[in-house]
């Protein structure tokens, strides 16, 4: 890390309780020292949990105690009316107050995501948040946007979601100009429905710090065809549910194939190295989440079920993310695309 910053967690998200959540923050004090947590929920657990670490983190960890939590089935409205005293609200709040600069939380996705836009409002120019996903790719890895937080996006918004997605590439990938292309039926000009042939009129025409190599369809995500995927949530979402789907049957059978007799069982101790690397190249705590792009703070949600792993990588996310600025650079990117507009409607 080159500075300091604070990352806000709710520590009852997780459906395994604080306990993943504490294991996965003594994993991120020792890979970030610079950084500093606050920890929202149950006091009395949380102390016990972190007992053992008192001594050498006690100057880095701060607890807030809130009695409740959002429960996994609650209705986003109805965690909205009463969440004010909940650790998820709480932890949203301090980066509202600016005593964070990231919130972490694996609890109710709709929850976190109503009481994110209530507190920390939209960063401006944008009207929608997208949650972003990390995809492995046969290059390493890209980003798929929006992946369910909008079942219909129009023209505008799916430009917003690659400004989103451009910034949040440069800011994570360490990319100066990443590619971006918006998900077709297929790669000609004349398909697609108005929303996506629209979008790509603008951003054809928009100087932004990337590459726009127009339409890509299904399969150029795996092949990593461009560092960043743009489409509705409703679609975004089919296809990240089919990929996780279809990893874990290959994964099943590919498993079952080398337990099927002494000499597959052979080849799988000769190829363990390879079989690790597989594994953790398919392995979805890798990702850190989900990231909510286009709010007015930095929001990262780790899934609900995760382990220590899985949560420390949210943790990391959120960290490089404030650190790239992404933020900044989407108000920046966003307001030039504006301009633009605005200088087509007078001409």
């Amino acid at each position: 890390m080159s500075r300091e910053l604070t990352v806000s967690i709710d520590a009852m998200g997780a459906d395994a309780g604080p306990s993943v959540v504490v294991s996965a923050l003594v994993r991120s004090l020792q890979r970030h020292p610079a950084a500093k947590f606050i920890l929202h929920g149950d006091e009395t657990a949380l102390n016990a949990l972190l007992a053992r670490w008192k001594t050498k983190f006690a100057h880095r960890v701060s607890i807030r105690h809130s009695a409740a939590h959002v429960r996994m089935d609650e209705k986003p409205s109805l965690a909205l009316r009463r969440g004010r005293n909940t650790s998820m609200w709480r932890a949203i709040e301090s980066v509202k107050i600016a005593e964070a600069e990231a919130v972490v939380s694996a609890g109710n996705t709709g929850a976190l995501m109503a009481m994110s836009m209530f507190q920390l409002g939209m960063v401006e120019g944008i009207s929608r948040p997208a949650i972003a996903a990390l995809w492995p790719t046969t290059h390493g890895q890209c980003v798929v946007l929006d992946v369910g937080a909008n079942v219909e996006s129009d023209a505008e918004q799916l430009v917003d979601f690659a400004v989103m997605g451009e910034a949040f590439a440069r800011a994570v990938f360490g990319l100066e100009r990443p590619t971006v292309g918006l998900l077709n039926v297929g790669s000609e000009e004349a398909k697609g429905h108005d929303a996506v042939k629209g979008a790509a009129r603008m951003l054809r025409n928009v100087a932004l710090p990337m590459e726009f190599a127009g339409f890509v369809e299904g399969d150029d995500i795996a092949k990593g065809t461009v560092n960043v995927v743009v489409t509705d949530g409703f679609t975004g979402n089919i296809a990240l549910k089919t990929a996780e789907g279809t990893a874990r049957l290959v994964v099943g059978y590919l498993r079952s194939a080398l337990k099927r007799s002494l000499l597959s069982r052979l080849g799988a101790f000769l190829a363990s190295g390879a079989l690790k690397t597989l594994r953790r190249k398919l392995d979805p705590r890798a990702a850190g989440g989900g990231m909510f792009l286009g709010l007015n703070g930095i929001v990262v949600k780790s899934h609900g079920g995760t382990d220590a792993f899985g949560f420390a990588a949210a943790i990391d996310m959120a960290i490089d993310m404030a650190l790239g600025g992404i933020n900044k650079s989407i108000a920046a990117d966003r307001a030039g695309v504006s301009a633009l507009g605005r200088e087509a409607a007078v001409s």
